[in-house]
């Protein structure tokens, strides 16, 4: 039955290694973050080699996307430190847990380039966060870092300033009284010297808004005990944020300066605000980030937070000396003549990024109580600091690559009809409109065996959310037309009424296929019966795949469920079908994409016209190599006549393995 019919177009188209070096200055550098165990462009044992910079991907702009296979950000969790002791600072960033990503920096001709290093420091085990701090006062960094469940693992660096070589030390640090460390995983520690006498402090804010302070010894020793606890209190600080007052005051407060306000909806930014009497929290605290570093270069540490209940970033300035710091001030919003506004849960890291001789800020948005679906994609925001103390947004997405925001499904068809494959990418939810999700298109410039895409446009699909297309000539008409899975029970029809090479969809209906249970349906065509015309198979939530037989034609298709448990595959959350003759035997064989378990070959043991799919030994890399939420594509990119990967991720972007 038909729920709309609606016309749609394409905007704007129609037509450790552990031996590198880890820095250690005092507040140059602040925390970091997650990477992967395959090479970037040369072969795993799976004999599948990962590219992050493939082939050419250009923004609507024309500029060049640095990265554009990383696979996207939702949490990137950033530190700036020199590690290779080439005097400029590298960035690290940790977006999933217990793997680090690090950038090496280097200088272009346009200004500095980030190139991953995805061997570099990929065996360590961080965790959900870390922070390179030198404990032992001997020049280099060590790390710290998260041991299951929330508390804090010790790396001891025995090589030096310009050549990292990490030893783990304690798998779970004690202090001096033999006490276990102990830092909620959601909360993201740090460490200075804050008192200028030589031994390095560890700061851990805690979920009820107050700060503990530990100080070094100096030594680690063969206890492991390098640190030994101050307080639990450090200088009374209590952040908390207080969203239902009113006024827009301070966004946090201390103990006896009165309430502050944090952000609540309806304040600038996406689904912010400052007070209200209809803001949804009472005075909250929560899940944290903290940074230290001389932001004023007065000579003393200054104290930054980021909170799940806080819009924006609290600054604690150290009104008092290195020697004799005093933070009992009141928190401000930062930067003060300008306050960031996020989704909330803000970690801040400060380095001299731009070589002017004063820090700078690069900020990972975690997502925090302000509608984390805003910032999955604009969230690595740098900030440059200019002569006069203020900063100044020079970018939200500071390691350039293809990101849509979260769930990213893509699609490879000749969409504009001249003999190569164009790239679709459709999300979850649209963080820029929250009412739909869209596909975006990248146009293929190149050719088929040289491929050069340039994002050219989106389509509009209103009310859509969780895109997953799937193209076939369903009427019969020479051009492609569109099967659209969303995130309830429905497939829509999208009829081509343009052309094969000037694509124009109209919804013909917006239920045209409706899963008997479930949800997240994700379609895939192709003639399964050798009759000529295109059948159907829809994975969904549940991890099981839903069979139809294209009892129409090949001009008008009718879509009748054989099997709402297909061959009773079931394989675990979230199932991505992907039809197509893998082994080349010259009939379909059955790719399955999963949310955790990578993804499942069933090889089709019968022929053209009666298929019998054989879950056979995965020839795809092994699910740690692979992100998590699986959506394969195959297809020959490079021209040299085998199928290569292309695979959205929950990052939303996307990540390609070429077959070797």
């Amino acid at each position: 039955m038909s729920r709309a019919a609606t016309s749609t177009s394409v905007a704007g188209v129609c037509t450790a290694a552990l031996a590198i070096a880890a820095c250690a200055s005092g507040s140059g550098g602040d925390p970091a973050v997650g990477g992967s165990p395959t090479l970037d462009g040369s072969a795993s044992a799976s004999g599948w080699a990962r590219s992050v910079t493939p082939f050419p991907v250009l923004t609507e702009d024309g500029a060049p996307y640095e990265s554009p296979f990383l696979g996207g950000f939702n949490v990137p969790r950033p530190q700036l430190a020199d590690i290779d002791g080439d005097g400029d600072l590298d960035v690290f960033i940790q977006e999933t847990t217990d793997r680090l990503l690090f950038f090496e920096r280097g200088d272009g001709p346009d200004g500095p380039t980030y190139t991953w290093r995805p061997e570099a420091f990929a065996e360590l085990k961080v965790g959900e966060w870390y922070r390179f701090v030198d404990v032992d006062a001997d020049g280099d960094r060590d790390l710290l870092a998260e041991s299951p469940f929330s508390y804090v693992r010790l790396f001891r660096n025995d090589g030096s300033a310009g050549a990292a070589a990490f030893e783990l030390i304690a798998d779970t640090l004690r202090d001096t009284r033999g006490e276990a460390i102990f830092s909620d995983r959601q909360n993201i520690p740090n460490a200075s010297d804050i008192d200028c006498d030589g031994l390095l402090d560890l700061f851990i804010g805690r979920l009820v808004g107050t700060v503990t302070r530990y100080e070094a010894t100096g030594a680690i020793g063969a206890n492991a005990s390098p640190f030994r606890h101050i307080t639990d209190r450090f200088e009374d600080i209590e952040i908390v944020a207080d969203p239902a007052a009113q006024g827009g005051g301070i966004p946090g407060r201390l103990p006896g300066s009165g309430p502050g306000t944090g952000g609540g909806p309806g304040d600038g930014g996406p689904g912010l605000g400052r007070g209200g009497t209809d803001a949804p929290f009472p005075t909250l605290h929560g899940a944290n980030t903290m940074a230290l570093a001389d932001v004023d270069a007065d000579g003393d540490v200054d104290m930054f937070w980021g909170d799940f209940f806080e819009a924006g970033l609290l600054y604690i300035e150290n009104a008092g000396s290195c020697e004799a710091p005093n933070l009992r001030v009141e928190p401000r919003p930062f930067p003060l003549d300008d306050p960031i506004q996020t989704s909330g849960y803000n970690a801040p890291t400060f380095g001299d990024v731009d070589g002017d001789g004063d820090l700078d800020l690069l900020m990972g948005v975690l997502g925090g109580a302000y509608n984390a679906n805003t910032t999955t994609a604009d969230n690595l925001l740098l900030f440059t600091q200019g002569a006069d103390g203020g900063f100044t947004l020079e970018t939200s997405r500071f390691i350039s690559q293809i990101d849509v925001g979260s769930e990213s499904v893509p699609a490879l068809v000749d969409l504009d009809d001249d003999g190569d494959l164009d790239l679709l990418v459709s999300n979850k939810i649209d963080p820029d409109d929250l009412s739909d999700s869209k596909v975006f298109l990248f146009r293929n410039d190149g050719s088929a065996a040289a491929p050069a895409f340039q994002r050219v446009g989106e389509f509009e699909l209103d009310g859509a959310y969780h895109n997953a297309p799937a193209f076939g000539d369903l009427d019969a008409d020479g051009d492609l037309d569109m099967l659209l899975g969303t995130w309830r029970d429905e497939i829509r029809y999208l009829r081509n009424e343009g052309s094969a090479a000037s694509p124009r969809f109209s919804v013909v209906d917006s239920a045209f296929v409706e899963l008997t249970r479930g949800s997240n349906a994700t379609p895939t065509l192709g003639d399964l019966d050798g009759d000529g015309d295109l059948d159907l198979i829809a994975g969904e939530s549940s991890g099981t795949l839903n069979y139809y037989e294209n009892t129409g034609t090949a001009a008008e298709p009718v879509f009748e469920l054989v099997s709402d448990e297909y061959g009773d595959f079931d394989v675990g959350r979230r199932s991505f079908p992907e039809l197509v003759d893998f082994d080349g035997d010259g009939d379909l064989d059955l790719v399955v994409g999963t949310e955790s378990d990578g993804i499942v070959y069933f090889e089709n043991a019968g022929d053209r016209s009666s298929p019998r799919f054989v879950e056979t030994a995965s020839p795809f890399p092994p699910t740690e190599e692979l992100p998590v939420f699986v959506t394969p594509k195959l297809a020959d990119l490079d021209g040299d006549g085998d199928l290569d990967l292309l695979t959205g991720t929950a990052g939303g972007g996307l990540r390609y393995y070429e077959r070797r």
